[in-house]
């Protein structure tokens, strides 16, 4: 990629709190404000919608005090009781839904990934696919913006299960880390040059800037690696999450090149997917044979977990991708609310947006 300056991150800097959705996710953000407990019990979620806007947003929340917190908010309140109560509850209902959902999924490594290292004849129902041979512009930047939501922390929640990890599975897992994170380099981190690409897109780089305009069906991707990283239980769902996510990256990132290159959307756009196709492309083959073959050897017991990951991943991947395609094919943004016009940081291309869709 040519040389560029880099994108201006803020370095640690907190996001700001968003406005609840719903009852739970409006006690949370009242609850950080104030400084107080939250106003419900743990039983307060047990008639809410797993899949909905309120109890993914109020786990989001609840799960970003373990990443930057909160401009405002104590950084204490990470481990406040009343809070870790009713993200436990939040949890456990959301964790139940997948598990109803996947009742009949596969239980072995082999069965599930299976069909993941086999590239489909018909890409039909492909997000990247469409992306690649029919998106426009505006299609991409809101793409970016959602998934802007974990690639401006990518690989962060992964690294939790790198202490429950030991031998050839910690070992491996910490060489496709350390690529993550740039083998050294700050400005080859990947969530740099996710920055660069949104800045390319001529989208706001402030951490948890979109979170205001994601759906429930994307809060839901981002909040599973968190519920799998931040319990030692659910280790092995992790490795299962990020395994799947390592084999199936190079061939949807060769496509997304192909569309950020289509559109004109900027080299730095290009080149984060390009980076994706030929790392992913090597973690693949580290992550099912050292990974997730150390972790088994290790821990035989686990496997039906890494199966449950992969499945859990492809699930709502699939979902996210059902709400996208839906939008879109009925002309309408796919986000919560629309896109600001251009701030003009980015390249000239990247400044066309769809008719109707700006706010």
């Amino acid at each position: 990629m040519p040389s560029r300056s880099p994108t201006p991150l803020s370095s640690g800097a907190a996001p700001r709190l968003t406005e609840g959705r719903g009852p739970l996710s409006a006690a949370v953000v009242r609850a950080l404000r104030s400084g107080e407990a939250p106003p419900y019990g743990a039983d307060a979620s047990a008639e809410a919608d797993p899949w909905g806007e309120d109890l993914q947003l109020a786990l989001y929340l609840l799960y970003e005090l373990h990443y930057r917190g909160f401009a405002g908010v104590d950084d204490a309140r990470e481990w406040d009781p009343g809070l870790l109560r009713l993200r436990r509850a939040l949890e456990a209902r959301f964790l139940h839904a997948l598990r109803e959902e996947l009742s009949a999924a596969p239980r072995t490594v082999e069965d599930v990934f299976a069909p993941l290292l086999v590239e489909p004849v018909d890409l039909s129902g492909s997000l990247s696919r469409y992306l690649e041979t029919e998106g426009e512009l505006w299609q991409l930047r809101e793409y970016a913006a959602l998934r802007s939501l974990y690639h401006l922390k990518e690989a962060d929640p992964h690294a939790w299960v790198i202490p429950r990890l030991t031998g050839r599975s910690k070992a491996a897992m910490v060489a496709i880390e350390y690529d993550e994170f740039g083998a050294g380099h700050a400005d080859r981190i990947h969530a740099r040059l996710f920055a660069d690409l949104m800045t390319d897109l001529d989208l706001d780089v402030t951490y948890g800037r979109y979170l205001d305009c994601a759906p429930a069906s994307l809060l839901a991707t981002v909040n599973l690696m968190s519920l799998f990283g931040l319990h030692r239980a659910l280790r092995g769902a992790l490795v299962g999450h990020f395994a799947c996510v390592e084999v199936t990256s190079s061939p949807g990132s060769r496509r997304l090149a192909r569309a950020m290159r289509r559109c004109g959307a900027g080299a730095a756009a290009e080149h984060f997917y390009a980076e994706h196709v030929e790392a992913d492309a090597v973690h693949e083959q580290v992550v099912r044979r050292e990974v997730i073959g150390g972790l088994l050897a290790d821990e035989p017991d686990l496997e039906a977990d890494v199966a449950f990951g992969c499945a859990a991943t492809v699930l709502l991947e699939d979902r996210l991708a059902d709400h996208i395609r839906s939008a879109w094919t009925r002309g309408l943004t796919a986000l919560r609310r629309p896109l600001a016009t251009s701030t003009g940081t980015g390249s000239d291309a990247s400044r066309a947006v769809a008719p109707g869709l700006v706010d």
